[in-house]
């Protein structure tokens, strides 16, 4: 493959895992009001095409042409540039994620299912998605607002303080595994199907709660939501935001939810492999081969969003001073213990 030839299909690749991502997003919130909606015995969109699927069209058009305001005490450039931080670091976190089977490979061994093949690839995105705490704090502040910068405040603590119970939780994978390579740890759980997944094997169970429960936190997902808790903060760090400005951060809040789905279906889910294992071997159809692990990639991503509007739908939210005390005297102790207990069971097995 010569260098134009590479860069060609890089360049295919990311605008379509860009193009389907953001319609991810789109049709993400739609899946959360329609659930929701039932949760709370009511339609959701219904009107907007055949049930309601043209909704999230729609609501793109009206953010696009709402007015657009921008108060005049703000500090303008970091104004402007705290969304843009926000979608950025959801766009480019989703570059590294695997999302279908190396069997299917182009000439020289390009990957057609994942746009940047990466050995420390797990490393890289815990470290865009930290950096997207930048954009909310930086919204907080320029916008010279008391309620927009609680939430910031908030919103600093709280993922930061999360966010090494996450990174925890995920040593007892990366240790199973040996590499921070999301393929390989996807292979590694390939075998036996669901029984060789981490969910269920040498005490990874516990460090999934323990990701579920921080992912839900670093998201700013109800029930830990109190980045822009309405009932005391308005809308908290994004209250000043209008127009596109707020959708990118509405856009990167659903992102993000599907970037931590990608994750925890890598890490936890067997990825892009089937649960029945080598029970049920590929078929030999080139395209099949191709289609199959993307199918049960996205119905576990699926799955996980469901849970995430599963909970929102069902908890409410946590007071403050209860989310620190769950993330720093619940999860931290309990992802070291985690931590331990799967050195222990991988040096005597």
């Amino acid at each position: 493959m010569t260098i134009l030839q590479f860069f060609l299909w890089s360049l295919l690749k990311i605008i379509v895992v860009v193009v389907v991502f953001l319609l991810g997003v789109a049709y993400t919130v739609l899946l959360e009001r329609k659930l929701v909606g039932r949760i709370q015995n009511r339609w959701g969109p219904s009107r907007v095409g055949p049930f309601g699927l043209l909704q999230p069209l729609v609501d793109g058009a009206k953010s696009f042409l709402k007015e657009d305001i921008i108060p005049s005490a703000v500090n303008r450039p970091l104004y402007l540039f705290a969304p843009v931080i926000a979608l950025g670091c959801a766009l480019i976190s989703i570059g590294v994620v695997p999302f279908g089977s190396t069997a299917v490979n182009g000439p020289g061994g390009f990957h057609f299912f994942e746009i940047a093949d990466i050995n420390i690839g797990l490393l890289v995105i815990l470290g865009i998605t930290s950096i997207g705490v930048y954009g909310i704090a930086l919204a907080g502040w320029a916008s010279n607002n008391k309620y927009s910068l609680l939430g910031s405040l908030r919103a600093s603590a709280q993922l930061v303080s999360y966010e090494l119970a996450l990174g925890l939780s995920l040593v007892g994978v990366v240790l199973r595994a040996g590499s921070l390579n999301l393929r390989e740890i996807v292979e590694n759980q390939s075998k036996h199907g669901i029984l060789s997944w981490n969910l269920f094997g040498g005490f990874q169970f516990v460090a999934f709660f323990i990701y579920l429960m921080a992912a839900y936190a670093e998201t700013n997902r109800s029930p830990f939501d109190l980045p822009e808790a309405e009932s005391e903060l308005a809308a908290g760090y994004h209250t000043e935001y209008s127009s596109m400005k707020f959708a990118m951060f509405f856009m990167a809040e659903y992102g993000n939810m599907i970037n931590v789905g990608c994750v925890a279906t890598l890490l936890f889910l067997g990825g892009w492999t089937s649960p029945f294992g080598n029970l049920i071997p590929l078929p030999q159809s080139f395209i099949l081969q191709a289609l199959l692990p993307i199918f049960w990639f996205t119905l576990k991503v699926f799955s996980f969003l469901f849970l995430y509007v599963w909970v929102r739908g069902t908890l409410p939210r946590f007071r403050y001073d209860q989310l620190m005390n769950f993330g720093w005297c619940y999860l931290m102790p309990l992802a070291i213990l985690n931590i331990v207990a799967t050195s222990l069971w991988l040096a005597y097995k």
